[in-house]
């Protein structure tokens, strides 16, 4: 029987697809898989390929193909489906996503069961042999009162795996989030925040201490900076990194040159996830064939990171 590592080496697709794997950074809202959404809607979601030139050309494409489409209780719902189905169709069995904040009144009706059973019934329905970890969402946008009033529907419901704090870096201090995620950790959830895409390398060391993350998403400035990255080690904060999602909005030159390698080299705990598979064309499994063939890590590297994702780690919760 062929080896991940083989079906690296051999390039083939289909077969990477067939081993297991995690996708830890996934925001399900983009995370779908196209065929499906076709299928059930008959509107084409085009992915880019070449690098955006400012945010406003990922506005521009988010008007064009999702625009209010979705913006209904069953919309959302067979979003979610399209990304149990792009996850089974990848080989993920390890799935990490969840609704933001202020979708609960906006789709849910502010019924945080509704919002619960609705994720648990497409993964039943469409991949139960998918593990699913359920998070509960944050935009660094919003002022601290107004979610921490929506988040009042959420604490308890132990449900939720993680937290995750997405959004502009630069919209509001970090610092600003310590009330939400010290709530947080009483809740038993992982603390997860987005830094260190947009950011600098003491942003990530910044929000780390702050908010006492457990995981980063993205992450890869880092790279600028040695005294991060053995901060990083020695507090074993695991980085969630999605490559084509890097370079295709220019923060990364060119895959080959992908600061995960170094990153993971230096003993830095990584792996390797979709963030929006819809606009990136960011398969997981092609995101690992996309890291070999540029000769950004060698096949028993990226082995070795499918692996690890796979595994719980201990937060001491």
């Amino acid at each position: 029987m062929m080896t991940f590592i083989e079906a690296l080496k051999s390039k083939d697709l289909d077969a990477i697809r067939s081993f297991p794997k995690a996708d830890l950074h996934n925001h399900f809202v983009l995370g779908g898989n196209r065929e499906y959404i076709f299928e059930k809607t008959g509107y084409e979601v085009k992915p880019i390929f070449n690098p955006l030139k400012s945010m406003n050309e990922m506005d521009a494409w988010s008007t064009e193909y999702i625009g209010n489409r979705f913006n209904s209780t069953e919309g959302r719902k067979l979003l979610i489906e399209a990304t149990f189905a792009q996850a089974k169709n990848d080989g993920v069995t390890v799935l990490e996503i969840g609704e933001d904040v202020w979708g609960l009144g906006e789709f849910f009706h502010n019924d945080i069961d509704e919002l619960i059973y609705s994720f648990q019934e497409a993964n039943d329905k469409i991949a139960p042999e998918i593990e699913l970890r359920l998070q509960i969402g944050l935009s660094r946008h919003c002022p601290v009162d107004y979610l921490m009033d929506c988040l009042k529907h959420f604490w308890g419901h132990r449900e939720f795996y993680s937290i995750d704090l997405y959004g502009d870096e630069l919209a509001q201090p970090i610092e600003n989030f310590i009330p939400i995620y010290e709530k947080a950790a009483e809740n038993g959830l992982v603390l997860k925040a987005h830094v260190g895409e947009w950011g600098t390398a003491q942003d990530i060391i910044t929000a780390v201490k702050a908010l006492q993350l457990n995981e980063v998403q993205h992450g890869i400035a880092a790279v600028q900076d040695e005294d991060v990255i053995d901060f990083l080690v020695e507090k074993d904060i695991r980085l969630n990194i999605t490559p084509s999602s890097n370079v295709l909005l220019g923060r990364v030159n060119d895959m080959v040159y992908h600061p995960i390698a170094q990153l993971y080299r230096k003993g830095v705990n990584v792996t390797i996830n979709s963030d929006d598979v819809l606009i990136f064309d960011s398969d997981v499994s092609k995101e690992y064939l996309r890291l070999y063939q540029s000769g950004c890590m060698t096949s028993e590297e990226l082995d070795d990171i499918r692996i690890k994702g796979l595994n719980r780690k201990s937060f001491n919760l």
